[in-house]
């Protein structure tokens, strides 16, 4: 039997039922890749943080600690020795006065175990003194001096470049020092190139530690006297060397200079050329004015200091005695 609905109530019709979604799938099936045509080369994507991690970066290898130093180090042993404090002693060690082993070891942090440490009898720090090599330059080879090296090309740059400061080694030490300086590895470092010379010529040039001979030649430079012997073709007549020497009344801007003649052959000429100053290029503009062809260049004196019988690659220290 049917109800009937009270009187005064609204009865509303019954809504449909939803319908049960579809469940979906675990993974999103992958595209169906498309044939490649022939010849088509194979589509590399990028690799990004949205598509797919990068691969972890290999571990280095694990490498083990170096070995700890053993052993005092050499200027602690020495100090103990003479006694001294820890600067004397390796004073004492850069003068070369200490050997280990029989063998000279020039190096305060040197470690020392079991070995026998000796010092010389005439140990001395007296003679730990600021040094001056004298080299004898070859031709085509740099001499050396911020300036030179400042004024190098790129391509000469790129290229094998020969800089004098390389000759510096025990192997090119003149044999018969008349200076009688005792040659150590300190007398290597802290070398300042000074007096530049053409790149072309050959001859005298200065390395130092001294900061008095560094101020004297930087001071003093426009006053000092270069003596240059010039090679050059054929055979130099009376009115070309009253040329050449004319050539400074003729132009005031040009630095003092002085041409004499050495020698002179029909096949070829020695020209002595004393300058105040170092000046690039300019013999070879005298020698241009006066129609004379270049066939060697070499500076042999530079103030009082002479280059003498050094030979060419060769060094010698400057005696106590030479002043410039």
């Amino acid at each position: 039997m049917t109800k009937s609905p009270v009187p005064g109530t609204l009865r509303l019709p019954k809504k449909p039922a939803r319908p049960t979604p579809a469940p979906r799938p675990a993974a999103t099936p992958a595209p169906t890749a498309r044939p490649a045509s022939p010849g088509a080369k194979p589509r590399q994507r990028p690799t990004t943080a949205l598509r797919t991690k990068p691969p972890a970066p290999a571990q280095a290898p694990h490498q083990p600690p170096p070995l700890p130093d053993t052993g005092d180090r050499l200027a602690k042993r020495v100090a103990a020795l003479v006694p001294c404090s820890r600067s004397e002693a390796e004073q004492y060690i850069e003068g070369g006065w200490v050997r280990v082993d029989g063998m000279v070891v020039e190096e305060p942090q040197f470690r020392v175990d079991a070995q026998t440490v000796t010092i010389d009898p005439n140990a001395s720090l007296i003679s730990l003194e600021s040094i001056t090599l004298v080299l004898h330059k070859p031709a085509d080879w740099v001499d050396g001096t911020e300036e030179s090296l400042a004024k190098l090309n790129r391509a000469a740059r790129r290229g094998k470049v020969h800089d004098a400061r390389t000759l510096l080694t025990p192997a090119n030490h003149l044999t018969n020092d008349p200076s009688g300086i005792r040659m150590l590895q300190r007398h290597f470092k802290h070398l300042e190139a000074l007096v530049p010379l053409e790149t072309a010529a050959s001859g005298l040039i200065v390395f130092t530690q001294d900061w008095r001979v560094a101020r004297k030649l930087n001071d003093d430079m426009a006053s000092l006297e270069h003596e240059v012997i010039v090679d050059v073709a054929g055979e130099v007549s009376a009115q070309t060397l009253h040329l050449l020497n004319r050539t400074q009344d003729a132009d005031r801007d040009l630095p003092l200079t002085k041409v004499s003649i050495n020698s002179s052959t029909p096949e070829r000429s020695k020209l002595r050329f004393a300058i105040k100053g170092a000046h690039r290029g300019l013999i070879a503009h005298l020698c241009a004015r006066a129609q004379l062809e270049i066939l060697d260049m070499r500076r042999i004196r530079l103030g009082r200091v002479a280059l003498r019988d050094l030979p060419e690659g060769q060094w010698r220290y400057l005696a106590p005695h030479e002043k410039f």
